[in-house]
């Protein structure tokens, strides 16, 4: 097995406080408003083995049916969060997983950004592509414009 580690950065005109409200602690309601073009529901489901686990389920005619999550901790107050991408999605059978590290930091004027470590776990000998990458980033930082521009759509 490899792990490779990928840094990368996603700003964002949402405070720290709301974007982690919104990603994280109410996910499994905002995405489906968020995304409703991509994203059908979010399943919480709780494993005694593996904890906490978060099933996205996407609409029909996308590349991926759903992806897994499992949530291995978050910190209200200084809005970081740390999950692994278990199942699903782009992992097929080259990836094992793929964990996140992420942090909403306070920028300019009430902005915000989102530090994020990515490991990939590949099975074997693999070596994940850098095409590979920016492909999974550009789903990611999908994700957070999504919500972004629901949040500034709907203030309260």
């Amino acid at each position: 097995m490899g792990v490779i580690t990928y840094d990368f950065e996603v700003t964002s005109a949402i405070s720290p406080a709301r974007l982690f409200k919104a990603l994280v602690l109410e996910g499994d309601k905002v995405y489906p408003r968020a995304a409703p073009h991509a994203i059908k529901s979010v399943e919480l489901q709780e494993d005694g083995k593996l904890g906490r686990i978060v099933k996205i389920n996407f609409v029909e005619g996308l590349p991926f049916q759903y992806v897994k999550h499992k949530i291995e901790g978050h910190d209200k107050d200084n809005f970081s969060y740390n999950y692994s991408l278990i199942e699903g999605g782009p992992l097929g059978d080259k990836i094992e997983k793929i964990s996140y590290e992420n942090k909403f930091v306070a920028a300019a004027d009430g902005e915000s950004f989102c530090k994020s470590l990515m490991k990939f776990y590949t099975v074997g000998d693999y070596v994940i592509t850098e095409d590979e990458i920016k492909a999974h980033i550009g789903r990611t930082e999908g994700v957070y414009k999504a919500i972004e521009t629901y949040l500034l759509a709907n203030p309260h």
